[in-house]
């Protein structure tokens, strides 16, 4: 069986941005409310990060529930991982994920910059320096044949959509402008020269986008 590359959960707004341009240790996305594009996913019964119980059930749901299923690794930029840019000025932060990161499997972190690899609960943080492919051999090996999540964020799943290597991608589009900041795409239109595409419209307002590879 074939190991996918998959987006899952990527969220964006309805001018195409997923990410704002000051980001810093106090705004990992860059702009003042991220809670604007995930609201859907905090709403739902699944959402890791719950604290009491409920939350809502139907499509979100589903979406949530999904994020870990039969995946055995992710690759994320190192703009997930943290603030910093060039050289790290020491190893002991370890990320803006806490001491559980919601991983829980092997994480490859892009970087031009390789340090140490650490564990944090049942997730290990490895830092490579690579081309696209190379990065997703590394995390295919480590997947034990389960499939490889694309974490994100915009930049890093521009670099891997130009590479011709995502099989498939689930993209949130919330119903708010941005209007400046990292934009995953103008259209969603321009990419169905390789993907196909079903739009399902949400109750919370979101729109998902659900691409799989012609």
């Amino acid at each position: 069986m074939d190991q996918l590359l998959r987006v899952m959960n990527f969220n964006i707004s309805s001018d195409g941005i997923g990410a704002g341009e000051h980001q810093s240790l106090e705004r990992p996305f860059g702009h003042d409310h991220p809670e604007r594009l995930f609201a859907w996913a905090g709403a739902t019964a699944s959402w890791p990060m719950r604290m009491d119980p409920g939350g809502s059930r139907g499509l979100d749901d589903y979406f949530t529930r999904d994020f870990a299923r039969n995946i055995g690794a992710e690759i994320m930029g190192r703009n997930k991982f943290g603030p910093q840019r060039g050289p790290w000025p020491d190893d002991e932060w370890r990320g803006w994920w806490g001491e559980e990161p919601p991983f829980h499997t092997p994480v490859f972190v892009m970087t031009h910059h390789e340090r140490p690899s650490f564990t944090l609960s049942d997730t290990t943080f490895h830092f490579v320096d690579g081309d696209a492919a190379m990065v997703l051999e590394r995390a295919r090996e480590a997947a034990q044949g389960k499939d490889v999540r694309l974490g994100g964020g915009v930049t890093t799943i521009r670099q891997f959509l130009d590479a011709d290597l995502v099989d498939t991608l689930h993209v949130a589009v919330s119903p708010v402008k941005l209007g400046s900041g990292l934009r995953l795409w103008e259209s969603p239109d321009e990419l169905l020269d390789r993907f196909h595409l079903e739009v399902v419209p949400s109750p919370s307002g979101v729109t998902h986008h659900l691409f799989w590879r012609r």
